[in-house]
């Protein structure tokens, strides 16, 4: 089945919805309207059931059948681009207002009586094209689709959204790859080699292989194996169309963190570079990474390197002699550029082969046992694999993906399986070309219900290897319309339950998880998004310039658009285009060749410009005329200040500002009554967003998510939180109030008031206003907190704390670091990780003398409680100063993985009697004492759990 059904029910759900509204509009209407109006409603409504039973049918559609849902496509965009005009051309009605009534309405008919009159005319042009449609289905001889009835192959039906709620929290973990056991332990061997006679200039491993033959996951398995035998290492992701100035900028990043980067230190894998900002010259950047890593021993991996010419100009900007024994790790798809890359004495290419029928069925029964949700006897599930891996001819991709189709069908008769793989291959093939690759990625994606068609085929909007955010992408997807209550639920646990099908479908992989247990970031493999893209390409869903594909320039009306390079060729590259229909702009990089007055704000929805670089003054401007804008990202842009017209923009719902040098929002950003989400302000160094001066439930009673916010003595919006009753998140990055004051008795009495409402996240930075030691005072405890973070100088923990059986992540200051903190814990049910942390931007002697103090008071050590515990899985300490600590045998039976960055350190104890213990990872602040350099000596020599080692700089 043609990925068009998937769009275009999407399409069609909003439409209807849409028109649904216009019909209640009644003053609205030109007298004959309405009946058009009602017509194309009807024939829309006839239209989407027959998408839905196309979604079910076989897959044996025509170019008429084709051609026919593309012209129903347009004309619903065409429709959805009339009512969104509408909208914000016509004002509400008079007769809200009772005061000079008849006056009003007079006044109002005049005003209204061309842009009514106007859409009347296109209203009716669209009916007109509703019914040739209609009549030319029927002229063409588009017959309706015939239903899947024999055993060829798996319905691809719906699935009940609440049987996906719900997935566990974990880390990420590297797996070891299949079949590859002797070459990983050869491959390590030559990597790790620490005695003196392999001391020479650096070495290069080329891992070479065909697409979707495991050389990422073999090289970052080699990576995380060895990373603790190198003083420096770093990771980096550079494809076909790369920016050499961030890949050398990331992994400076890596190789020379700072001290107060430690929020992100955990982080792990490879890197998205699309975010760093320059702030040197590219001459002053290679000689800074060549200092570096000149005298120390280093690991780099550079990931999917497509040309010689790459690949020498990343040598060129490294040290020209390291006899320190560094290693690189770079894999390509081409022989030829491996040889390249491996050109000299010591250095190693390794080509991976696919897979033996024993390694493919191992690999299989693994993927597919990770769903669990397999319902197969063992007998069966052998027959399945048996069919599956004959397809699929030993290539780890083809097998995954596979994989994610059964665990995604646990109700289908094995036998059934036999006849799907039939169909796919009706001969025996003795190998699996490119061809017979992209006929399994095209079985799974039709197998998708359409709301995951939809999704799927949303992910083309990003570049090829980078790290995409869980949160953005399902922002993003309900600010589009692809996402609705559904059962019960809300817009975004629906949204959350169709990212985790397409996780377990295989479609998408988690590279990062948050410290609550979620996936925070993911990516999808290079064969999958090319796939993606030349469907979405195909379908008119979303246009991409500038990326790593070869993709004609598109004829047709663009309607999301993806630019995902900077360049004079690709901005000159859109100028060709017709955007008059663009509802969605994503920029990656630099705003330097596109302008906003091609754009038609009265239907632009979508603005994400996360990272990029040349914002300015007439951009913002030009954004505060998008009136029915939703999706609003500056991220990590230039800007400074938020025009105070941004109250136009009344269909907004996320404003995103975080990283920006935005610290106020206007007085005017209190009108904006459908906001959903604002986060602003910054961890590193702490700066916070001021609340706009007007907070009432009657101008921003949508509001769920408060992130990244300053409250001081002269916040006037303070006593408007009591009225955000729907508020679920509340993070204040910067808390600098009078103990006592009238402002700290407000705030008290909100976070009160909305703990008992339904708030869910808390995080409060207090700045010696002893705000946080005033909670203990609470009436009532917050008990639907699953996370909450108590950053200052805190005395003790609140009582109640003890209380909240669903919080899963806990942040406190390092000032409670103290065994009594850890026994009123201990039987937290699903508390899944706990930090201690001292906030960056307050680091005094009186901390330190506390810390001195509660480690006296511990008598030197601190012992973790046994028996407690059972669901954590991260601990972390970010402290000047980490005591003993000592580990009971049944102690902690969940945890994972321990992080700490310290300048001072006394020892860490019973660590290899923790059963589930797989990692310690150490950041040495550069001004730690001997004594302290030589704890951490000491404990690399424990083989269990791993003891990873990193040294930070001082700020």
């Amino acid at each position: 089945m043609e990925l068009v059904v998937g769009a275009s029910n999407a399409t069609m759900r909003s439409l209807l919805g849409k028109l649904g509204g216009l019909l209640a509009q009644e003053y609205a209407l030109v007298r004959g309207v309405r009946r058009d109006v009602q017509y194309i409603n009807d024939e829309l409504t006839s239209m989407q059931a027959f998408l839905r039973d196309l979604s079910t049918a076989l897959d044996d559609h025509d170019n008429r059948m084709k051609d026919w849902m593309k012209q129903i496509r347009d004309m619903g965009y065409d429709i959805e681009d009339c009512i969104d005009d509408f909208a914000h051309r016509i004002p509400r009605d008079p007769s809200s207002d009772v005061k000079c009534l008849f006056i009003r309405t007079r006044f109002y008919e005049l005003r209204m009586w061309w842009p009514r009159r106007d859409i009347a005319s296109k209203i009716a042009d669209l009916k007109v094209r509703a019914q040739q449609i209609g009549e030319r289905r029927r002229r063409y001889g588009v017959h309706n689709p015939r239903n899947r009835k024999n055993g060829s192959g798996v319905s691809a039906g719906t699935y009940e959204v609440a049987e996906h709620q719900l997935t566990e929290r974990q880390l990420i973990g590297t797996k070891e790859p299949v079949g590859m056991t002797a070459d990983m332990e050869k491959l390590e061997d030559w990597l790790a080699k620490s005695d003196k006679s392999c001391y020479e200039e650096r070495a290069v491993l080329s891992i070479v292989g065909f697409g979707g033959v495991g050389k990422t996951t073999i090289a970052m398995a080699l990576y995380q194996k060895v990373r603790d035998k190198f003083d420096y290492r770093a990771s980096v992701t550079v494809s076909q169309n790369y920016d050499e100035d961030a890949v050398l900028m990331m992994i400076l990043k890596q190789v020379k963190p700072k001290e107060s980067d430690h929020e992100n230190q955990h982080k792990t894998g490879s890197s998205d570079v699309k975010q760093i900002k320059f702030e040197i010259s590219h001459d002053k950047l290679v000689n800074e990474l060549r200092d570096h890593l000149a005298e120390k021993r280093y690991l780099l991996l550079i990931d999917d390197i497509w040309s010689a010419k790459t690949w020498e100009s990343i040598r060129k900007c490294l040290p020209h002699e390291n006899k320190k024994g560094s290693r690189v790790i770079v894999t390509t798809r081409f022989q030829a550029v491996g040889a390249t890359c491996s050109q000299g004495v010591i250095d190693f290419v390794h080509p991976v082969e696919f897979l033996n029928e024993d390694e493919s069925k191992r690999l299989f029964k693994r993927s597919v046992s990770e769903s669990k949700s397999i319902k197969y006897s063992e007998k069966e599930l052998d027959q399945v694999t048996e069919e599956i891996c004959k397809i699929c001819r030993g290539l780890p991709l083809a097998i995954v993906t596979m994989a994610g189709l059964v665990a995604s069908n646990p109700n289908t008769l094995s036998k059934k399986w036999e006849a799907v793989c039939k169909s796919l291959f009706p001969e025996s093939v003795p190998s699996l070309t490119l061809d017979g690759v992209t006929r399994i990625l095209e079985y799974c994606y039709n197998d998708l219900p359409a709301e995951l068609r939809t999704c799927s085929l949303y992910l083309s909007i990003f570049p090829k290897g980078s790290k995409i955010s869980r949160k953005r992408l399902i922002r993003r997807l309900i600010a589009e319309g692809f996402v609705s209550e559904k059962h019960g639920l809300s817009d975004e646990e629906v949204a959350e339950t169709y990212f985790n099908q397409l996780i377990k479908r295989k479609i998408i992989r988690p590279v990062e998880h948050s410290s609550n247990g979620k996936v925070k970031s993911f990516q999808v493999h290079d064969m999958v998004l090319e796939y993606i893209v030349s469907k979405s390409s195909e379908e008119n869903f979303i246009t991409v310039v500038g990326g790593h594909w070869l993709i004609p320039m598109s004829t047709n009306k663009v309607r999301r658009l993806s630019v995902q390079s900077s360049g004079s060729e690709h901005g000159s590259s859109t100028k060709h285009m017709n955007l008059s229909q663009v509802r969605s702009l994503t920029m990656f990089r630099s705003l330097d060749q596109l302008h906003f007055h091609s754009f038609n704000n009265g239907i632009l929805q979508v603005l994400d410009l996360e990272g990029c670089k040349g914002l300015k003054e007439k951009h913002l401007k030009d954004m505060c005329r998008m009136l029915v804008l939703k999706y609003l990202s500056l991220r990590g842009t230039d800007i400074s200040k938020i025009p105070s017209k941004i109250e136009k923009l009344e269909y907004l719902e996320t404003l995103d500002l975080r990283e920006t040098d935005v610290g106020e929002l206007p007085k005017s950003a209190g009108q904006l009554k459908r906001i959903i989400n604002i986060f602003g302000g910054n961890k590193n160094p702490r700066r916070g967003l001021k609340l706009p001066q007007e907070i009432n439930k009657e101008t921003m009673k949508a509001l769920r998510i408060l992130s990244g916010i300053e409250i001081d003595e002269q916040s006037t919006g303070v006593e408007g939180l009591h009225q955000l009753t729907g508020l679920r998140k509340l993070a204040i990055y910067k808390l600098i109030i009078l103990k006592d004051s009238k402002i700290f008795k407000e705030l008290r009495s909100a976070i009160e008031y909305l703990g008992s409402c339904g708030l869910q996240t808390l995080a409060l930075n207090d700045e010696g206003s002893d705000f946080i030691n005033s909670l203990d005072t609470m009436s009532a405890p917050p008990r639907y907190l699953s996370a909450l973070e108590l950053s200052g100088n805190l005395d003790s923990l609140p009582k109640w704390i003890n209380k909240l059986d669903n919080l899963h992540k806990l942040t406190l200051s390092v000032t409670v670091l103290r065994m009594d903190t850890f026994e009123l814990l201990w039987k937290l049910p699903s508390l899944f990780s706990l930090t201690f942390s001292l906030s960056a931007a307050k680091q005094d002697e009186a901390i330190e003398d506390i810390l001195e103090k509660n480690k006296s008071e511990s008598g030197g050590e601190i012992f973790v409680p046994s028996g407690g515990f059972k669901s954590l899985k991260l601990l972390r300490f970010f402290a000047p100063l980490v005591p003993k600590l000592s580990f009971p045998k049944d102690a902690m039976p969940a945890l994972e993985r321990i992080e700490m960055r310290f300048e001072a350190f006394e020892g860490l104890f019973g660590v290899d009697t923790l059963k589930s213990l797989q990692e310690v990872h150490l950041r040495v602040n550069s001004a730690a004492d001997e004594i302290t350099n030589f704890i951490v000596e000491d404990l690399k020599t424990i083989k269990k759990p791993k003891i990873i080692v990193d040294h930070v700089i001082t700020s």
